[in-house]
């Protein structure tokens, strides 16, 4: 059976976007989330066309701003207005988390959710332990356990794994999809990803 991987970070805009109807169409298709939550700035640095904050004001401002605001209306996704304020921080934590709740046992596809959506629509700070605390909660999970094992050896080679893992199979950004190796970049990809859960696609991914 096919599943879907998803390789993302928890402060990613466009991961947020998508996520609700990714969760959808997994439901849909009875297929599960295979979560791969990744250091996104190490990625970009060695597979992506760089950090935003390098574009021209007016692409910024399209890239981070029109396009943003467009498919939130798209998706019924509400967004706050402009960046996050702690959107440049550290989210070594909050993917930790992420981690820690796939290594014991726990469906953390609503906890992903939570994070990313109070990140983009309530202006929350995912780097600070007493918010994630209290998002665990609301996704119904007991956060104490994974923020306990976040920043742990274990849960770091994970999240290490999953960063390198990004970076050879040619990922360079978030989110970004792959059914049966088959790559899909973007949450405005996703009804292609839907399509090829019932019909895979003609032609090899990766190119030889």
């Amino acid at each position: 059976m096919s599943e879907i991987e998803y390789f993302y970070s928890a402060h990613s805009a466009y991961a947020y976007l998508g996520s609700a109807r990714l969760m959808q169409i997994a439901q849909a298709a009875t297929r599960r989330i295979a979560h791969r939550p990744m250091d996104l700035r190490k990625v970009v640095a060695v597979t992506g066309p760089g950090s935003t904050n390098g574009l021209t004001p007016e692409r910024r401002s399209y890239f981070s701003g029109r396009e943003i605001e467009r498919w939130a209306e798209f998706r019924a996704a509400p967004v706050m207005q402009g960046i996050p304020t702690y959107h440049d921080k550290n989210m070594t934590l909050s993917n930790g988390m992420l981690i820690a709740g796939l290594l014991q046992g726990i469906d953390i596809d609503q906890l992903a959710h939570c994070m990313l959506e109070a990140h983009w629509r309530d202006d929350a700070d995912l780097a600070d332990k007493k918010t994630l605390s209290q998002l665990g909660k609301s996704a119904g999970v007991d956060p104490g356990p994974l923020l306990d094992a976040a920043l742990s050896p274990q849960v770091q080679a994970v999240y290490a794994s999953n960063t390198e893992e990004a970076i050879n199979r040619s990922v360079f950004g978030s989110p970004t999809y792959f059914v049966d190796g088959d790559m899909f970049y973007g949450q405005d990809h996703l009804e292609m990803v839907e399509r090829a859960l019932e019909r895979p696609f003609a032609g090899p991914w990766p190119r030889s």
